[in-house]
């Protein structure tokens, strides 16, 4: 299955549509050599990944470069092309075994890329490489430390880019599923992670239209309506486009979230970029234990992964509670 231009160029769009002094940038205003390179970020050599700060008008950016996967197709055109550029380029030969480097056409050898623009401190800093450590947050953690410093960064991290999905602003084309319910609909759309065509790294997100529900913490009885609508119609979505059924599915929930807004991970089981496992709540858990207990997650003690740089590690580091 092939993506469209529309929807590989919608990569770069997002986060850039968004207010620079009294002037709106869009990728048909900037391109990569508008930009000057500050630093790296992080890197992931395993992933063919990197994240790099950058400067553009004296706005600050991060700009995530990420080599795309191998497809059958595009395997099958590096292999009829006769551009001489083409050509392999022999490392070393030992017996029946060749090492070369291949410089396929440009067209055959893209990088998704990703620009935040204008970045905030807050997302430099969540692309910065670090170290991490494990929190165990107890209800009574969660609502002196935790809930409190939910409030403040949402004064802080705009969710503009989910409403303008939400709202159909932004991103229309790349909807999979959109169910209107203000009380039980979601919007179902690819992952920025996911180049949208290799189905082996299938990475798709519900966003919930239901409002007020921040993390895994403010889910109770009163959500499993919505928790299994998302199950079953982002399931029977992602079958009828994709072609993976439910039982070659992943789907869970990230605590602590990475925005404050709630939503769902659907990923095929193949895809081994799913994040630390400290922070995965199955779906299929989370509401077997509110089935079992209404308020349990409003009760439950949390273990959470998270960065030794973030404020809110600080915060429980004050009170001692580092696992």
């Amino acid at each position: 299955m092939s993506e469209s231009g529309d929807q590989k160029s919608d990569h770069k769009k997002r986060k850039l549509d968004e207010s620079v002094g009294h002037e709106k940038k869009t990728m048909s205003d900037i391109t990569l050599d508008q930009f000057e390179f500050t630093r790296v970020l992080n890197e992931r050599s395993g992933s063919k990944w990197i994240a790099i700060e950058a400067k553009h008008v004296d706005q600050k950016a991060v700009i995530i470069l990420e080599k795309m996967a191998f497809n059958e197709s595009n395997v099958k055109q590096i292999l009829k092309d006769t551009d001489q550029s083409s050509d392999l380029r022999l490392d070393f030969q030992n017996d029946i075994y060749g090492n070369y480097l291949a410089f396929p056409r440009s067209e055959l050898n893209g990088i998704k890329t990703t620009i935040i623009y204008p970045a905030t401190d807050r997302h430099i800093h969540k692309h910065l490489r670090q170290e991490f450590a494990v929190v165990l947050e107890t209800s009574l953690l969660y609502e002196e430390v935790t809930q409190p410093h939910i409030e403040s960064q949402s004064q802080q991290l705009s969710l503009q880019w989910v409403h303008n999905i939400l709202d159909h602003k932004s991103e229309t084309e790349r909807i999979v599923c959109d169910v209107e319910d203000p009380e039980i609909g979601f919007v179902l759309l690819p992952d920025m992670k996911w180049d949208g065509i290799a189905v082996e790294s299938l990475y798709l997100v519900a966003i919930s239209r239901k409002a007020g529900i921040r993390s895994l913490r403010d889910l109770n009885e009163t959500h499993l309506p919505l928790l299994n609508n998302i199950q079953t119609k982002g399931c029977e979505a992602i079958e009828k486009k994709y072609g993976v059924t439910r039982d070659q599915l992943r789907i869970y929930i990230h605590y602590q979230p990475s925005y404050y807004h709630f939503h769902i991970h659907f990923t095929a089981l193949a895809n081994e970029e799913t994040g630390f496992v400290e922070r995965i709540h199955l779906l299929d858990t989370v509401i077997n234990n509110i089935t079992v207990c209404k308020d349990y997650y409003q009760k439950s003690s949390l273990l959470f992964p998270i960065k030794t740089n973030d404020p809110l590690f600080k915060k429980f580091a004050d009170k001692q509670v580092t696992n």
